[in-house]
């Protein structure tokens, strides 16, 4: 009698969809398979990268998936732009040019795709960023969903800024810009036709605007991060992990529109872990908590900002906990894996 061994055999191994969903699974895809390929280093993951050589200058690259290409709010052209936008942010620049790709599946209406090419224009030039490059493709039916589009963002940091997810402190206090789980939870329920998108709309927008009255502030401001993908939780764990430091926020303060709780609570989501594309964190100095957080209400994006926590000064490194409402004390994991398919 043979015994075989219950391991998976890594040679069966597939991609899965929650690979890319930017938890666990997409952390282990990039250590294990793609950062060696490429000779990636071991420092933090950022948003961006600062070219080599050219400090001065931020780059970032993105693809976007989200189906449907249409949802209330935005759509996957304007959703590309501000994405993109907002990774250079993110790393304290301001937009200089865009490039944009496009994968066209053969059969795509072409009055979709004019729809969807103008939302694109127009959000850059609302932005004030140019389009100076790009590709188009199409594959066959079936080859592709309707649309996919990749984007390349080159900004210009700002002098007195350079965020980063290590650079949390001892200390710090935790900002965000505005409420969570709009963005995940109506292209869900657009998608699947659940009805919430009547109450409530995408937060898709531009966050370099913010990021502009935060540069004063230079060296008081730690880190910048929008929690797209994984959401929250996702991007807490990850300043956690790349800082080593313990922070802890108050579910009190957490802003969670009601229709999105509603939804959340229907599906049996954690709002925490849904996507945004209209929200910013911020990891300060304490000393400039009050400024930085009147900085972010001074616009509209920012209007709702609130403080949500802190980093401890004693605690267990690389972890995030949650005070609850009762004043109980709940870690907040990195999620696993893909809850909300394709809604970017």
């Amino acid at each position: 009698m043979s015994i075989r061994c219950p391991t998976p055999n890594h040679e069966d191994e597939v991609v899965l969809l929650g690979h890319g969903a930017g938890g666990r699974l997409t952390a282990e895809l990039l250590d294990r398979l793609v950062l060696p390929a490429v000779g990636g280093g071991t420092g933090p993951l950022e948003d961006a990268a600062l070219l080599p050589g050219h400090p001065g200058l931020v780059m970032s690259t993105d693809s976007f998936v989200v189906s449907p290409l249409f949802f209330p709010g935005g759509d996957i052209g304007s959703l590309a732009v501000h994405g993109t936008v907002n990774d250079l942010a993110m790393r304290g620049a301001r937009p200089l040019a865009l490039s944009v790709s496009l994968i066209v599946e053969e059969g795509l209406p072409l009055t979709e795709l004019r729809s969807v090419m103008a939302s694109l224009g127009k959000a850059a030039q609302d932005v004030g960023v140019p389009v100076i490059t790009g590709d188009t493709k199409v594959v066959g039916r079936g080859a592709a969903d309707r649309l996919f589009i990749n984007t390349t963002g080159v900004g210009q940091r700002h002098e007195l800024l350079c965020p980063s997810a290590a650079l949390a402190r001892s200390g710090d206090v935790v900002l965000l810009s505005g409420p969570v789980g709009l963005h995940g939870t109506t292209v869900l329920s657009t998608r699947e036709g659940l009805g919430f998108e009547s109450d409530i709309a995408s937060d898709t927008r531009p966050l370099h605007r913010l990021v502009r009255e935060l540069a004063p502030l230079g060296a008081a401001v730690h880190v910048l991060r929008d929690p797209t993908r994984g959401g929250l939780a996702a991007a807490l764990n990850e300043i956690a992990r790349d800082s080593s430091v313990a922070v802890e926020i108050e579910e009190s303060a957490v802003p969670v529109p009601e229709a999105v709780a509603s939804a959340c609570d229907l599906l049996g989501l954690d709002p925490l872990v849904v996507a945004n594309e209209g929200c910013l964190l911020a990891f300060v100095d304490a000393g400039a908590a009050d400024r930085a957080l009147a900085a972010l209400r001074s616009l509209p994006e920012g209007a709702q900002a609130v403080r949500i926590g802190e980093v401890l000064r004693e605690g267990p490194r690389g972890r995030v906990t949650l005070r609850t409402l009762v004043g109980a004390r709940r870690i907040v994991d990195m999620p696993l894996g893909e809850q909300l398919p394709r809604i970017c």
